[in-house]
Protein backbone atom coordinates (compact mmCIF):
# COMPACT_ATOMS: atom_id res chain seq x y z
CA UNK A 1 0.00 0.00 0.00
CA UNK A 2 1.60 3.32 -0.76
CA UNK A 3 1.64 5.59 1.54
CA UNK A 4 -1.05 7.92 0.02
CA UNK A 5 -3.59 4.98 0.30
CA UNK A 6 -2.30 4.13 3.80
CA UNK A 7 -3.27 8.12 4.67
CA UNK A 8 -6.83 8.19 2.94
CA UNK A 9 -7.42 4.66 5.07
CA UNK A 10 -6.22 6.03 8.13
CA UNK A 11 -8.98 7.24 10.50
CA UNK A 12 -8.68 10.89 10.97
CA UNK A 13 -7.86 12.00 14.44
CA UNK A 14 -9.95 14.50 16.25
CA UNK A 15 -9.55 16.19 19.67
CA UNK A 16 -13.53 16.75 20.98
CA UNK A 17 -13.66 18.92 23.31
CA UNK A 18 -16.67 19.77 26.04
CA UNK A 19 -17.60 23.03 27.01
CA UNK A 20 -20.32 24.59 28.85
CA UNK A 21 -22.02 26.10 32.43
CA UNK A 22 -21.32 23.64 35.09
CA UNK A 23 -24.15 21.11 36.21
CA UNK A 24 -24.55 21.36 32.10
CA UNK A 25 -24.01 17.37 31.49
CA UNK A 26 -21.17 18.15 30.09
CA UNK A 27 -19.70 14.63 31.55
CA UNK A 28 -22.77 12.81 31.27
CA UNK A 29 -22.59 13.27 27.30
CA UNK A 30 -19.16 12.71 27.38
CA UNK A 31 -19.78 9.68 29.39
CA UNK A 32 -22.22 8.59 26.72
CA UNK A 33 -20.25 8.71 23.94
CA UNK A 34 -17.28 6.89 25.68
CA UNK A 35 -19.38 3.95 26.28
CA UNK A 36 -21.08 3.81 22.88
CA UNK A 37 -17.75 4.19 21.40
CA UNK A 38 -15.34 2.49 23.61
CA UNK A 39 -17.21 0.93 26.77
CA UNK A 40 -15.45 3.46 28.92
CA UNK A 41 -16.68 6.78 30.78
CA UNK A 42 -14.75 9.71 30.78
CA UNK A 43 -15.32 11.20 34.44
CA UNK A 44 -17.31 10.99 37.56
CA UNK A 45 -21.03 12.86 37.44
CA UNK A 46 -21.68 14.23 40.48
CA UNK A 47 -24.58 16.81 41.96
CA UNK A 48 -22.07 18.98 43.33
CA UNK A 49 -20.73 21.88 41.14
CA UNK A 50 -17.39 21.62 39.74
CA UNK A 51 -17.43 17.99 40.29
CA UNK A 52 -14.40 18.27 37.12
CA UNK A 53 -12.23 20.46 37.80
CA UNK A 54 -9.37 19.39 35.97
CA UNK A 55 -9.33 18.48 31.94
CA UNK A 56 -10.21 14.88 31.68
CA UNK A 57 -9.22 12.96 28.40
CA UNK A 58 -10.09 9.33 26.88
CA UNK A 59 -8.05 8.55 23.82
CA UNK A 60 -8.46 6.02 21.11
CA UNK A 61 -12.27 6.34 20.78
CA UNK A 62 -12.73 4.42 17.28
CA UNK A 63 -15.85 6.67 15.92
CA UNK A 64 -17.85 6.10 12.61
CA UNK A 65 -21.04 7.95 11.64
CA UNK A 66 -22.26 8.87 8.38
CA UNK A 67 -19.19 6.94 6.53
CA UNK A 68 -16.83 8.82 8.38
CA UNK A 69 -14.25 7.09 10.50
CA UNK A 70 -12.59 9.10 13.41
CA UNK A 71 -10.20 8.22 15.99
CA UNK A 72 -11.63 10.63 18.85
CA UNK A 73 -10.59 11.84 22.41
CA UNK A 74 -12.86 13.31 23.97
CA UNK A 75 -11.62 15.83 26.26
CA UNK A 76 -14.24 16.74 28.88
CA UNK A 77 -13.12 20.45 30.01
CA UNK A 78 -13.82 21.46 34.37
CA UNK A 79 -16.91 23.43 33.88
CA UNK A 80 -17.23 27.41 33.17
CA UNK A 81 -18.84 29.65 35.21
CA UNK A 82 -18.79 33.72 35.46
CA UNK A 83 -17.81 33.17 39.36
CA UNK A 84 -17.03 30.96 42.13
CA UNK A 85 -18.55 30.47 45.23
CA UNK A 86 -17.57 28.27 48.26
CA UNK A 87 -20.92 28.66 50.06
CA UNK A 88 -22.52 26.74 47.44
CA UNK A 89 -20.24 23.67 47.99
CA UNK A 90 -21.28 24.35 51.44
CA UNK A 91 -24.58 23.57 50.79
CA UNK A 92 -23.63 20.26 50.00
CA UNK A 93 -22.18 18.99 53.14
CA UNK A 94 -18.54 20.12 52.53
CA UNK A 95 -16.84 22.10 55.04
CA UNK A 96 -15.42 25.79 54.93
CA UNK A 97 -11.54 24.23 53.92
CA UNK A 98 -13.01 21.88 51.71
CA UNK A 99 -15.13 24.56 50.15
CA UNK A 100 -12.40 26.73 49.71
CA UNK A 101 -10.05 24.34 48.10
CA UNK A 102 -12.46 23.26 45.80
CA UNK A 103 -13.14 26.43 44.89
CA UNK A 104 -9.30 27.31 43.79
CA UNK A 105 -9.44 24.51 41.96
CA UNK A 106 -12.24 25.18 40.50
CA UNK A 107 -11.14 28.86 38.88
CA UNK A 108 -8.01 27.05 37.84
CA UNK A 109 -10.12 24.74 35.92
CA UNK A 110 -11.82 27.32 34.14
CA UNK A 111 -8.76 28.92 32.91
CA UNK A 112 -7.03 25.66 32.05
CA UNK A 113 -10.24 24.67 30.24
CA UNK A 114 -10.34 28.06 27.89
CA UNK A 115 -6.43 27.84 27.63
CA UNK A 116 -6.52 24.83 26.21
CA UNK A 117 -9.53 25.64 23.68
CA UNK A 118 -6.08 25.94 20.85
CA UNK A 119 -5.67 22.37 21.24
CA UNK A 120 -9.38 21.07 20.39
CA UNK A 121 -10.59 20.65 16.83
CA UNK A 122 -14.28 20.44 17.19
CA UNK A 123 -16.18 21.78 19.86
CA UNK A 124 -19.48 20.76 21.70
CA UNK A 125 -20.83 23.59 23.85
CA UNK A 126 -23.51 21.61 26.46
CA UNK A 127 -26.21 24.16 27.33
CA UNK A 128 -28.83 23.01 30.29
CA UNK A 129 -31.61 23.16 28.11
CA UNK A 130 -34.00 23.78 31.18
CA UNK A 131 -32.74 27.02 31.73
CA UNK A 132 -32.70 29.88 29.93
CA UNK A 133 -30.14 29.95 26.85
CA UNK A 134 -29.31 33.54 27.66
CA UNK A 135 -26.52 33.54 30.04
CA UNK A 136 -23.03 35.20 29.68
CA UNK A 137 -21.15 31.64 30.30
CA UNK A 138 -22.69 30.56 27.01
CA UNK A 139 -21.97 33.51 25.29
CA UNK A 140 -18.10 33.79 26.52
CA UNK A 141 -17.52 30.78 25.34
CA UNK A 142 -18.68 31.01 22.02
CA UNK A 143 -16.93 34.12 21.38
CA UNK A 144 -14.04 32.30 22.31
CA UNK A 145 -14.57 29.46 19.54
CA UNK A 146 -15.55 32.10 17.23
CA UNK A 147 -12.45 34.07 17.87
CA UNK A 148 -10.43 30.78 17.32
CA UNK A 149 -12.10 30.16 14.39
CA UNK A 150 -13.16 26.73 15.99
CA UNK A 151 -15.84 24.36 14.31
CA UNK A 152 -18.44 23.86 17.18
CA UNK A 153 -21.63 22.38 17.67
CA UNK A 154 -24.68 23.86 20.53
CA UNK A 155 -26.07 20.78 22.61
CA UNK A 156 -28.82 21.87 24.23
CA UNK A 157 -29.24 18.82 27.18
CA UNK A 158 -31.21 17.71 29.64
CA UNK A 159 -34.87 17.66 27.00
CA UNK A 160 -36.14 15.11 28.75
CA UNK A 161 -36.92 17.44 31.50
CA UNK A 162 -40.48 19.11 31.97
CA UNK A 163 -38.71 22.66 31.70
CA UNK A 164 -36.62 21.78 28.45
CA UNK A 165 -37.57 24.73 25.72
CA UNK A 166 -35.39 23.95 22.57
CA UNK A 167 -37.26 26.47 20.67
CA UNK A 168 -36.30 29.09 22.85
CA UNK A 169 -32.79 27.55 22.62
CA UNK A 170 -32.90 27.38 18.61
CA UNK A 171 -33.94 30.93 18.01
CA UNK A 172 -31.39 32.55 20.35
CA UNK A 173 -28.75 30.44 18.19
CA UNK A 174 -30.43 30.17 15.05
CA UNK A 175 -26.81 31.41 13.38
CA UNK A 176 -25.13 28.27 15.09
CA UNK A 177 -25.59 24.25 14.39
CA UNK A 178 -27.86 23.10 17.00
CA UNK A 179 -28.19 19.70 18.09
CA UNK A 180 -30.68 19.02 21.35
CA UNK A 181 -30.08 15.82 23.14
CA UNK A 182 -30.71 14.07 26.34
CA UNK A 183 -26.88 12.20 27.49
CA UNK A 184 -28.98 10.60 30.55
CA UNK A 185 -31.82 9.11 28.17
CA UNK A 186 -29.87 9.05 24.91
CA UNK A 187 -32.46 10.86 22.82
CA UNK A 188 -31.03 12.62 19.88
CA UNK A 189 -27.21 11.06 20.14
CA UNK A 190 -27.75 9.61 16.91
CA UNK A 191 -28.38 13.14 15.24
CA UNK A 192 -25.53 14.63 17.12
CA UNK A 193 -23.31 11.65 15.89
CA UNK A 194 -23.86 12.99 12.89
CA UNK A 195 -23.27 16.26 12.73
CA UNK A 196 -19.93 15.51 14.81
CA UNK A 197 -19.15 13.24 11.47
CA UNK A 198 -20.35 17.04 9.56
CA UNK A 199 -17.77 18.97 11.80
CA UNK A 200 -15.07 16.79 11.57
CA UNK A 201 -14.59 17.10 7.81
CA UNK A 202 -14.05 20.95 8.52
CA UNK A 203 -10.41 19.85 10.09
CA UNK A 204 -7.80 19.56 8.22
Amino acid sequence: MSWRLWLKSKPKSINLGFYGEVNAGKTTLANKIGIDWADQEVGIVSEIPHETRTIQKLEKVNFSSKGTVLDLTLIDMPGIASSVNPKEFMKHGLTAGEAMQRAKEATRGIVEAIKFLENVDVALVVIDAAKSPFDQVNFTIIGNLEHQKKPFILVPNKIDLPGADIREIKDAFCDYHVSPVSALQGDGIEQLYNKIAEMAKKVR
